[in-house]
């Protein structure tokens, strides 16, 4: 994990991948600069969360497990250990799914390249859970952030844009960071924006690509643009893009009345231009 890049990309919190321990799904979450919500400030939180809280809630049920965290000493090759003193189960039901410490370790002890477990930008954690007498198998997921990463546009050109008979239109397929991506349109809206706006989204068009398990983190700007001043429609958001999420975008882009409107510039000559500004900062395999 390129640990000092969490920072400048904005992800104020990392979940890993699901990993199965006692037959139920797990994950961990990780707040690199401490949980905010919890008004944690100067240490690193990290959680254990149980994934499937779908099924809690369908078997009105409750899984207790005793869990600890490592987190490795690279110099030394061996572990610091953080678990419940106690050594108490923990109740994962509903409306409490994850357990944790919201202060794992102090920031200023983390960062002390003396301590080892940060080297070279990177870190490595890790969890046993044990549900009854069961332990989990090791899974593990590196993430790789990307420094300095560079945007790339695309601009769409959509003629007749009045007379689209489909219920929705997609642009070419384009590059950014060396995965596919286009653009998809819904002249007459979607869901709740059917007969009232335009919807766009940005899709990842290599998605059966991905291994299971991977994931890549993108920040993108979709536009409609002025085409007789600067004024363009814009919406600016970042989405981690998998193979089950492989879109991100608006139900309601702009409204159609605004859009059909002669001073909004949006249609000229019944030609409609869309632009994509794709970063993408971070990439999610399973090892």
């Amino acid at each position: 994990m390129s640990f000092s890049l969490l920072a400048k990309t904005g992800i104020d919190k990392y979940e890993s991948g699901e990993f199965e321990a006692g037959g139920y799904k797990w994950k961990l979450v990780l707040y690199p600069h401490g949980n905010k919500s919890r008004n944690v400030k100067e240490h690193l939180s990290l959680y254990l969360v149980f994934a499937d809280v779908a099924s809690l809630i369908r078997l009105d049920s409750e899984v207790h497990a005793v869990f600890r965290f490592f987190l490795l000493d690279q110099t030394k090759d061996n572990y610091l250990v953080v678990h419940d003193a106690t050594g108490k189960e923990r109740p994962f039901h509903r409306s409490m799914h994850q357990w944790g410490f919201d202060q794992l370790i102090p920031i200023r002890s983390f960062n002390d390249v003396g301590n080892g477990y940060l080297l070279d930008d990177s870190c490595v954690f890790g969890a046993e859970v044990f549900v009854t007498k069961e332990m989990t198998s090791g899974k593990g997921e590196c993430l790789s952030m990307i420094k300095d990463a560079l945007s790339s546009k695309h601009v769409w050109k959509i003629e007749n844009f009045s007379n689209l008979d489909s219920e929705y239109k997609e642009s070419q397929q384009f590059f950014a960071a060396n995965h596919k991506w286009k653009i998809h349109l819904f002249p007459r809206g979607r869901r709740h924006g059917l007969g009232t706006h335009i919807s766009m989204y940005l899709a990842l068009a290599d998605s059966a690509t991905l291994l299971d398990g991977s994931k890549i983190f993108a920040e993108f700007t979709l536009r409609i643009l002025n085409q007789q001043q600067s004024r363009h429609i814009a919406g600016k958001v970042s989405h981690w893009f998998s193979s089950s999420s492989q879109e991100s975008g608006w139900e309601k882009f702009v409204s159609l009345a605004y859009f059909y409107h002669a001073s909004s510039g949006c249609l000229v000559k019944d030609i409609c231009m869309v632009e994509a500004e794709v970063t993408v900062h971070a990439v999610s395999n399973t090892l």
